[in-house]
């Protein structure tokens, strides 16, 4: 599902909560009183948030290039899934035919 959000904002909102969070008591009040000059979710924006503390490995967690890899290999996994889905009722319908005709 592509991004609401163009890659510009979203590193533009992280980098200005980012900045500003020591004038904050917490993260979620940052994104909410950032968040809602930005144009963009509290909750979007906290999680934008960790996600990059996770990249800058400040967090703990899987990095943005191992979040992609297993989107990857999930995809690749349901489609892999489907073709095997697709071969069964292949071989199943081809197992029924009779063999081939005599003509004559």
């Amino acid at each position: 599902m592509p991004s609401k959000y163009p890659a510009e904002v979203r590193e533009r909102a992280t980098r200005m909560v980012l900045d500003r969070l020591t004038d904050y008591p917490s993260t979620w009040a940052a994104c909410q009183d950032l968040g809602a000059k930005l144009n963009v979710g509290a909750e979007t924006l906290r999680k934008w948030i960790v996600q990059a503390q996770v990249d800058a490995g400040t967090k703990t967690g899987p990095s943005t290039e191992e979040l992609e890899e297993i989107n990857r290999l999930k995809k690749e996994n349901r489609d892999l899934k489907e073709t095997n889905e697709i071969l069964k009722a292949a071989a199943s319908f081809f197992a029924r035919e009779p063999g081939p005709r005599n003509r004559g």
